[in-house]
């Protein structure tokens, strides 16, 4: 399972990185970023509870 997130459309409201922060941090410019694209095993379902709890619908979990 890969996460990706469209940090051009991101809100920075911070959901992402409290509901899963194995995969994703808010970065240095204050923006939600993905840094384990490989999303891991005991993590998957954190990470699309992220997906589909974004507000700004920017996040792919597959």
């Amino acid at each position: 399972m890969k996460a990706k997130l469209d940090r051009t459309g991101c809100i920075s409201c911070g959901l992402c990185t409290e509901t899963c922060p194995e995969v994703f941090r808010m970065a240095d410019d204050g923006v939600a970023e993905v840094y384990q694209e490989d999303v891991p095993k005991d993590a998957e379902k954190k990470a699309v509870e992220a997906q589909e709890g974004c507000p700004a619908s920017v996040i792919t979990v597959q």
